[in-house]
């Protein structure tokens, strides 16, 4: 079974922003990797930027995190955090929350 860390942000703590539609979204995301047969581990972090310690990530997916030009520096941070902490990681970046796992498989598993 293939496992991914899916990063993104939790639409819940943004302020003044209508999260229904985002959690809505990654919920047929978390569909389609149970369709996949991908072990899906979310991290979603918020607009201060808090990134948790990963210490294993075979595959990982940016979220949402590297298309806002404000976002670029916790998109990086993220991108580095999963490079330090599990250099092995094949990381894939799906374009919403519901093409996560057409991402991870697109990923070349032995790259």
């Amino acid at each position: 079974m293939t496992t991914l860390l899916v990063i993104g942000f939790d639409p819940a703590r943004i302020p003044g922003y209508d999260p229904a539609p985002v959690l809505a979204a990654l919920e047929r995301g978390r569909d389609g990797y149970r369709a996949a047969g991908i072990e899906a581990t979310e991290v979603l972090v918020g607009p201060d930027g808090e990134l948790p310690r990963i210490t294993a990530a075979p595959t990982a997916r940016g979220g949402g995190l590297r298309t806002p030009p404000e976002c670029l520096e916790l998109f990086e941070r993220a991108v580095n955090l999963v490079h330090r902490h599990a250099p092995g990681s094949v990381i894939a970046f799906g374009t919403s929350p519901v093409d996560g796992a057409e991402a991870a498989l697109r990923a070349p598993a032995d790259a």
